[in-house]
């Protein structure tokens, strides 16, 4: 089998998600190094490699794809029609063609939505709730067609909490220093980071500059994030694995419905507030499915 990862495989976090996904591989049969191969490939956060890794791979000719996020999923579907493709984290997939429904997929794609569009509102709230004298907020990602919607959510959940959401858009990680740069300019009050690949950096900066900051996914906070809500990326990986394991046994993509999150997350990291100089609420606290203290 093939494995696509936008992100990197250098870091901690990603080669956590790996094993998640490999261990459960193995409970249903399938065991790395035995009666399975995995040939893995990673753009470290740079989009614009992911066509030629995911042509690379569709070389090898392997049974099934696994492409993590978007980019990468969007990047397999490019490289091939014919082999199944199994997304572990599709962001609007509907929305960008590359499958008919949730239910009925069609083609050749199946596997795990992150649904992080439709909890962004869910995040916004989580931030006010922590900063209630906040007005300006930043909202950090990539302007990509994958990301329309989640900017098109926080603006929405914005309005509703009588927030000022300003977009921030990076394409690279080479953009993030001028990003932040950006927000003290702004004057901004706190900041959101759109789900997207799991960069230290933007914890490292959040922490320099001061910024408060909130993110959809709970491995920021182990990072020394301050907050975080969203699908499980872990049991995600779960997920991905059951479907990979379904095709190995014959199913078809296009007769398997595109499975939602089964758990969400709220993670805070009490050490970062503590060194921001905030006290989060606590209902907020007992809230909380991971506290780090």
């Amino acid at each position: 089998m093939a494995f696509l990862n936008t992100d990197s495989w250098e870091s901690e976090v990603q080669r956590a998600l790996f094993e998640v996904f490999r261990n459960e591989l193995q409970k249903l049969g399938y065991t790395d190094g035995k009666n399975l191969v995995i040939e893995r490939r990673a753009a470290e956060g740079r989009i614009e490699r992911l066509d030629q890794l995911a042509n690379e791979l569709i070389a090898e000719k392997p049974d099934v794809v696994v492409a993590v996020a978007t980019p990468a999923i969007a990047a397999a579907r490019r490289a091939t029609a014919t082999i199944p493709i199994v997304m572990w984290g599709a962001g609007d997939a509907v929305a960008l063609g590359l499958i008919n429904s949730l239910a009925h997929p069609g083609g050749n794609l199946t596997g795990v939505a992150t649904m992080f569009s439709d909890t962004t509102g869910k995040s916004l709230e989580l931030l006010h709730s922590i900063l209630p004298a906040a007005t300006r907020v930043a909202v950090l990602g990539s302007p990509i067609p994958a990301r329309k919607r989640q900017f098109e959510e926080t603006e929405a959940a914005a309005k509703i909490l009588g927030l000022e959401t300003i977009p921030i858009f990076t394409f690279s990680r080479n953009d993030l220093g001028q990003a932040f740069e950006r927000m003290v300019q702004e004057k901004c009050d706190a900041l959101l980071v759109l789900a997207a690949p799991i960069e230290p950096q933007i914890v490292l900066l959040a922490a320099r500059t001061k910024i408060p900051a909130v993110y959809q996914i709970s491995a920021f906070v182990d990072l020394g994030g301050l907050a975080s809500y969203g699908a499980s990326l872990a049991v995600m990986g779960k997920q991905t694995a059951q479907y990979t394991a379904k095709i190995f046994q014959g199913a078809k993509p296009a007769e398997l419905p595109v499975q939602q999150p089964v758990a969400f997350e709220l993670a805070l990291n009490l050490k970062t507030a503590a060194a921001l100089g905030l006290k989060i609420p606590a209902e907020v606290i007992g809230r909380a499915d991971k506290v780090i203290e």
